[in-house]
């Protein structure tokens, strides 16, 4: 699915998940000779080959809330390969359950129901799962800086402490977010991301719950479409 990040209006659906599923919006561009100035998507390689090819003048801005949801999947990860290498049971316990705790924002933390002290409890347990932790949090900032230049600063000094670490899980996400540094910058130049993207799918899934599915694949996408109010422009 395409979405236009101006006026919220779906543009394009798509058969499948893959790249592939993109070359009937391809054809529609090409004849419309709409103009995209910028891309928010996440770093799959093979949406982003499409992207590159495609609309090679376009400003690409890998999203960075998937950047850390995929931060978070290796966090989990970690704390999963903490529990199973912790040899006594008091230990497994206060890792028991501390899943959400590692993946809340630190303002977010219920005080009521001792979730700071739980997690603290957590970290002090093992020193590469608060490593981790705390890198997270640093890992945010690069998106809460003035400018560019500032945000390159904060990224490149993050991958250097990943890097350095030790630990396997962080030294590969920093490999994994070397590459790509102008893409994530580039959200100083664009400020999009791929958010409303991900609040149409949910309103998707609603539609499909409620419709109790869909046998007719054209009707459900005339559905999509309606969900805004916008008319879309690509035609063709």
């Amino acid at each position: 699915m395409v979405l236009d990040l101006k006026s919220g209006a779906v543009v394009f659906v798509g058969e499948g998940k893959g790249a592939d599923a993109l070359q009937p919006f391809w054809k529609r561009l090409k004849r419309c000779r709409a103009k995209i100035e910028a891309v928010a998507m996440d770093m799959s390689p093979a949406y982003l080959c499409a992207v590159q090819t495609h609309l090679s003048k376009a400003v690409i801005v890998f999203d960075h809330f998937h950047i850390i949801k995929l931060f978070n999947d290796r966090l989990s990860d970690l704390r999963r390969q903490v529990y199973r290498e912790a040899t006594e049971q008091l230990h497994k316990q206060v890792l028991k359950g501390t899943r959400w705790l590692l993946l809340k924002n630190p303002e977010n933390l219920d005080n009521t129901r001792d979730e700071a002290k739980r997690l603290h409890e957590a970290l002090s347990l093992n020193q590469p799962l608060a490593t981790a932790y705390y890198l997270r949090e640093d890992l945010r900032r690069v998106w809460e800086q003035s400018d560019r230049s500032a945000a390159r600063r904060v990224l490149d000094d993050w991958i250097r402490r990943a890097e350095a670490s030790g630990i396997r899980i962080l030294i590969r996400f920093a490999h994994t977010l070397a590459a790509p540094r102008s893409g994530i910058l580039n959200y100083y130049r664009y400020r999009i991301s791929t958010g409303p993207l991900e609040g149409t799918n949910t309103k998707i899934r609603v539609l499909q719950r409620k419709a109790y599915g869909f046998r007719d694949t054209e009707f459900f996408k005339l559905k999509i479409y309606a969900l805004h109010e916008t008319r879309y422009e690509l035609v063709g």
